[in-house]
């Protein structure tokens, strides 16, 4: 099913038909480059997965495949599809690996910087394009579960490509945010940022987080969104020191993350990222409760607690007060 959904993406079938509202077998075919016999076992199956509808002799999407499978709408998860079939299918088949070396499968840090190279552009944008789906439909069920009233200035630190804050600020007209991440990140939100009109709203900030002295200040809230399940526990640490730091008293510190519970029996969601974290980092888990908890006490945060959502991105958030 995976592998189907994947290649329909990258042949932009559900784009293609959004364009024309509706084609029959002969104009998908054209359209889609191939020949009559992959084309109509292509739209059988994604007529059976959901993701087509047939009338007649014309296939139509889906209202599913119409919010997330067609480029350019704000929920466009094709970017995410494409990322976990050409970065993650492969390297999974040898998961037995990383859990002998203790090494990540899919790039290799002996001769490698980071996860991503700048050298493989097409990659890089499948990345960020599959982070802002995710992060956009996170930040709305956030939205949901907490209020952003009592806030003024958020920093989004390690915000990528700005989803967060463009769809908190969407929904709270008085809020206005900054988001902190590597230069070449960056340009990718500020990019993301202008697209969506909200220029005057949020301001972009270049800086690294290993080793900038301190965050940027003047913020009554901050924002950690899937950034902590990437990093071993003493990284960890010293970014929720460089929070602290950076916030007024009684400012506020928000952990949007999948969470394991404190057993470390689940959930399914955030147990299985941490498999992926191990095939995918040099240092990273998914955490659990408690271990957050330590960390923020530690730290000197007070008053924390815990509120549960279901999200592709997070399964809660961690609410912790400066001072």
């Amino acid at each position: 099913m995976s592998k189907t959904l994947a290649a329909a993406v990258e042949l932009e079938l559900f784009t293609r038909l959004a364009e024309h509202q509706e084609a029959t077998l002969e104009e998908a075919t054209a359209s889609l480059r191939i020949e009559p016999r992959p084309a109509i076992l292509l739209l059988t199956a994604c007529t059976a997965l959901g993701l087509l509808e047939k009338r007649e002799s014309r296939y139509r999407n889906s209202a599913l495949a119409e919010k997330f499978l067609v480029a350019g709408e704000p929920y466009y998860l094709g970017g995410l599809f494409r990322l976990l079939d050409e970065r993650h299918y492969l390297p999974w088949h040898r998961l037995t690996k990383a859990l002998r070396t203790n090494r990540p499968l899919t790039w290799n840090p002996d001769t490698q910087d980071s996860m991503f190279s700048a050298d493989d552009p097409v990659m890089l944008a499948h990345f960020w394009e599959a982070l802002h789906a995710l992060s956009s439909d996170t930040a709305r069920i956030l939205s949901s579960v907490y209020d952003f009233g009592c806030h003024q200035q958020v920093l989004d630190v390690g915000g990528g490509s700005g989803a967060f804050l463009i769809e908190l600020c969407r929904r709270h007209a008085h809020l206005s945010g900054t988001l902190y991440d590597l230069p070449h990140v960056c340009d990718i939100a500020q990019r993301k940022i202008t697209e969506s009109g909200m220029e005057r709203e949020i301001s972009v900030r270049s800086g690294d987080f290993m080793c900038d002295v301190a965050l940027p200040g003047g913020h009554d809230a901050i924002l950690l969104s899937m950034i902590l399940h990437d990093w071993d526990e003493p990284t960890n640490r010293m970014l929720l020191q460089k929070c602290r730091e950076s916030l007024p008293p009684g400012g506020t510190l928000l952990i949007c993350e999948l969470i394991v519970n404190a057993e470390r029996t689940g959930p399914q969601d955030a147990a299985l990222m941490g498999m992926n974290m191990l095939a995918e980092t040099t240092g990273g888990q998914n955490y659990a409760e408690d271990e957050y908890m330590s960390w923020l006490r530690e730290t000197g945060f007070t008053r924390t607690e815990i509120r549960r959502f279901a999200a592709p991105g997070a399964n809660g958030v961690i609410i912790a007060r400066s001072g």
